[in-house]
């Protein structure tokens, strides 16, 4: 409530699932509201009894869904001006035909701001998150081979991470939680998984997400298989260097853009500056891409305990791609080469 109230408003009202989870520590359908007087947690009854089970610090309301939960907030919304991260104009619209809109702003970023650094909890749910994707960077040496598909692997090793403890996020825009890209299809950044087989030769870009406990780490690494190519060998090379010395750079109050800068102007200067088509990183928490983003138009500057990625990658297109991602916790000034917290090699490995 602090970032809230700093910017005149004395209530949050919040409707998506990560910032009820910040604020309440429960995931499912529900409203939260928050005041200097509380939280209540307003939920269908077929999730009251699981919201008094896992919410926490919060009163759970029963309510009806659709129009009746709509109605039963307006008692909390009367007297009072209100952000709120709603972001569906149906639902925005009821709600301002019963309050003034100007006392009730839907305005994600505050929210997001508040999330963007976080505590130790979260942080160590993180780490937690990355040990289990280390752990599947190993499941890869052993299960990639020649005629094995990309869907193949990727059963795998959700098979794996759940055993493990790890959950699998999803995404709104696409239909697989990992990036698995052999060969001709690693020129896509967010190749959809095919049943593309593995071959002598390719570079396979693993790009994997899991959450632990509600949080998220974010990792990729790329392989080799077999007689893989001098020109491959280049750009792979180019990329790691691009990735330690964006690493390097991290620093509490930096420029978002400065650490896009390091890494682009270090393939740029090496012939493939047209390579590079993403931003180099962003920040995880509660979901996969949140504050800061490290790319060329951030003027934020970073701060100690946000956790961002460190991304730089090159595309050949129709041929393949190379990147190399790690997930850091910003801590000091010491360098953060050596404290990702993604900790599986970024040698280039050639099964």
């Amino acid at each position: 409530m602090n970032r809230i109230s700093r910017d005149g408003f004395t209530t949050a009202v919040m409707f998506r699932p990560e910032n009820i989870f910040y604020s309440t520590a429960f995931w499912g359908e529900a409203v939260a509201i928050c005041t200097k007087d509380g939280t209540k947690l307003f939920v269908p009854e077929l999730e009251v009894s699981r919201a008094e089970a896992e919410s926490h610090e919060c009163e759970v309301i029963p309510s009806q869904r659709g129009k009746g939960l709509i109605k039963s907030l307006f008692p909390s919304l009367y007297n009072t001006k209100a952000c709120s991260d709603c972001n569906d104009f149906l639902l925005a619209n009821a709600i301002h035909s019963k309050v003034d809109k100007g006392n009730f702003v839907c305005d994600c970023e505050p929210f997001l701001i508040v999330r963007s650094v976080k505590e130790q909890n979260e942080i160590d749910r993180i780490i937690e998150a990355s040990h289990i994707l280390d752990k599947l960077y190993q499941t890869c040496l052993e299960e990639i081979k020649v005629g094995v598909s990309e869907r193949t692997l990727q059963a795998q090793l959700i098979c794996e991470a759940t055993r493990l403890g790890g959950s699998i996020p999803n995404y709104p825009y696409t239909l697989n939680p990992f990036i698995i890209a052999a060969g001709s299809n690693g020129s896509f950044p967010h190749a959809e998984i095919s049943d593309r087989c593995f071959c002598d030769g390719d570079l396979i870009v693993v790009d994997l997400t899991i959450r632990y406990k509600g949080y998220i780490s974010d990792a990729t690494r790329t392989f080799g298989l077999g007689k893989v190519s001098d020109d491959k060998k280049k750009a792979y090379g180019i990329v790691k260097m691009s990735q330690s010395q964006g690493l390097d750079a991290i620093r509490p109050s930096i420029k978002c853009k400065d650490i896009d800068l390091v890494c682009r102007n270090y393939i740029s200067k090496r012939g493939y500056e047209k390579n590079f088509i993403h931003s180099t990183g962003h920040g995880v928490g509660l979901e996969v891409h949140e504050r800061p983003w490290i790319g060329p138009e951030n003027d934020d500057l970073l701060q100690d305990n946000m956790v961002i990625t460190i991304e730089p990658g090159i595309y050949i297109e129709s041929k393949f791609g190379v990147r190399i991602e790690d997930t850091v916790v910003i801590n000091g000034e010491k360098s953060h080469n050596s404290n990702a917290i993604t900790a599986f090699t970024k040698d280039l490995i050639i099964i």
